[in-house]
């Protein structure tokens, strides 16, 4: 399957099962996010998350740079990036202009 398609497919997945999820919540973002860094075990898999959040931001930042796309154009994906970790990527994949376009 065409990475295309399947960044497209999982975007939509992400972004339904995210909405849905903000939508039945009991408590913020933030307070989620402050409970699951009080404890070492889930603060582990937070640290590691936003590891690889920041290895994927570094991609994109070359990917662009490489397609001749200005930051402007990079950061909305970082943003995204950070707040959501996998929305920004998976956005950038589904949405990111091909090397033809890119020259033209």
């Amino acid at each position: 399957m065409n990475l295309r398609i399947t960044s497209v497919i999982l975007l939509f997945i992400f972004t339904g099962y995210t909405l849905y999820t903000m939508s039945i919540a009991e408590q913020s973002l933030l307070s989620f996010g402050y409970q699951l860094i009080s404890s070492p075990d889930t603060a582990q898999v937070v640290f590691d998350l936003y590891i690889m959040a920041l290895l994927a931001i570094v991609w994109i930042y070359q990917d662009c740079k490489s397609r001749g796309k200005s930051t402007m154009y990079f950061l909305p994906f970082a943003a995204l990036t950070l707040v959501f970790v996998s929305f920004g990527p998976l956005l950038y994949l589904a949405f990111k202009p091909t090397k033809e376009a890119s020259k033209i």
